[in-house]
């Protein structure tokens, strides 16, 4: 499967990066969320440039920092230089094209300079866009004074009213490098994605049966993507920690703040993605943050509530532990729940046998005889809607992909559907065929009545 490029927008507060995101994926997505039950943004998505498609990632708003408002900011506020530091350094280790969105009528702050000068560290093509620039033929000329940053082209663009960003877009994708195909590789890999703390790297450790990264209770100790291979009755696993070793020191505050590109990069590439939780702390806002990044890549997911020897419990604890998170990753029912202890190894032997399991569900055929009997019977015991005294009519259904698992269903009113009845669906075939921690794709196709199979 081909790989994405990343490209990400990288500037201080009040410039309008979050405004330059909507307008680059052609759809108001930053500081909306789409799934019930989560308390995210949505902060990156993919767009396609002249055939090219890449994720855009506004890292500007991965998590608001204490100290930041809604005013704008004195240039010498500490938290504030801090926080653009963090997104600076994030963005030139794991994006493909950094943008450094700067505010064309206000003109160049010490801010914009001290973001510039980390970037400029980089080798990653990097590109200026000066923003607010609404009538590009009169303001033009202000945009020239931020190639004293030093750091690449200026592109005047308005994010508000779509002016220059067809130029920007055409840019980004001549920067965007060519990456190449994912190499053939049987083996099913594995991202261990949470919060700092969780345990991420000693369930590596575990897993792999040695020591490969470094351990630490300093948050954030793990930064590079660090992949190995292990076996489990003939079946190849690779492991890919969404951090790998980093240098032991000082450790800026907050950077993790700005986690979200590395969390991507490992989404990507995986088939079924690990989400830790320090059972000590619960379940927090962050970690429903991840666990919605790993609905949107349509990986495998299993969740693991990590340090369990640590709670205290009595015979009804983890059903009411289980209960709780539930209810917190309610648009997640699927998702199998396993309370482990990476530290001394208590279930962590189930861990890839789950493993196994739900990446065979990512690849389930269902034949289509099956389906189309599963199909009558749910419509018997419970008819779709309908409007006017006219009822939505199905025809037949079919499995078109996997990976996630897609069922294409035929219907004469694709627009009479409700959400409701097409979650119905979707537990029904759940309960019939079972897809342990799998995303599922349901596709509704209008057909004619003369067409009916």
């Amino acid at each position: 499967m081909p790989q994405k490029g990343v490209v990400a927008l990288v500037g201080r507060p009040n410039v309008g990066k979050s405004t330059l995101f909507n307008r680059l994926v052609g759809r108001r997505l930053a500081v909306v969320s789409d799934i019930a039950g989560t308390t995210r943004d949505r902060l990156y998505a993919d767009t396609e440039w002249g055939g090219v498609l890449f994720t855009v990632v506004d890292t500007g708003g991965i998590e608001v920092v204490e100290g930041w408002h809604t005013e704008p900011l004195s240039e010498d506020s500490e938290n504030f230089l801090d926080s653009i530091r963090n997104q600076a350094k994030v963005a030139i280790q794991d994006a493909d094209v950094i943008v450094q969105v700067v505010d064309g009528r206000s003109g160049m702050t010490s801010a914009d300079r001290e973001v510039a000068n980390i970037l400029r560290t980089s080798k990653k093509p990097m590109i200026v866009a000066a923003n607010k620039l609404d009538d590009l033929h009169t303001m033009r000329n202000l945009m020239y004074e931020f190639y004293e940053l030093g750091i690449g082209e200026v592109y005047p663009v308005s994010a508000e009213h779509g002016r220059g960003t067809g130029d920007l877009l055409d840019v980004i994708v001549d920067e965007l490098p060519q990456l190449e195909d994912a190499e053939e590789d049987d083996s099913i890999k594995i991202a261990l994605l949470g919060r700092p703390n969780a345990g991420k790297s000693t369930l590596y450790n575990k897993l792999i049966g040695k020591e490969r990264t470094i351990v630490s209770p300093i948050a954030g100790t793990t930064r590079d993507a660090i992949d190995t291979k292990v076996k489990w009755h003939g079946q190849e696993f690779t492991l890919i920690d969404t951090a790998g070793i980093r240098r032991r020191g000082k450790i800026d505050p907050g950077i993790e703040k700005y986690s979200v590109i590395r969390a991507m990069s490992a989404l990507r590439r995986a088939d079924v993605a690990l989400l830790l939780i320090d059972a000590t702390e619960g379940i927090t806002a962050q970690d429903q943050h991840i666990a919605g990044m790993m609905k949107d890549e349509d990986a495998g997911l299993i969740v693991l509530v990590n340090k369990w020897d640590a709670v205290e419990k009595d015979s009804f604890t983890m059903a009411e532990y289980t209960d709780k998170l539930r209810f917190e990753l309610n648009f997640l029912p699927y998702v199998p729940i396993l309370f482990i202890s990476a530290e001394n190894g208590q279930r962590v032997g189930n861990v890839l046998p789950l493993v196994n399991d739900v990446n065979e569900a990512r690849y389930r055929r269902i034949p289509t005889g099956e389906l189309n009997r599963y199909l009558q019977n749910s419509l018997a015991q419970h008819p779709p809607p309908g409007k006017g005294g006219k009822r939505m009519k199905f025809f037949y259904m079919t499995q078109a992909g996997v990976a996630p698992p897609t069922f294409v269903f035929f219907v004469n009113k694709p627009d009479w559907l409700h959400f409701s009845y097409e979650r119905y669906l979707e537990n029904q075939l759940r309960e019939i065929f079972q897809f342990p921690g799998t995303h599922i794709r349901l596709v509704f196709r209008g057909r004619d009545e003369d067409d009916r199979v």
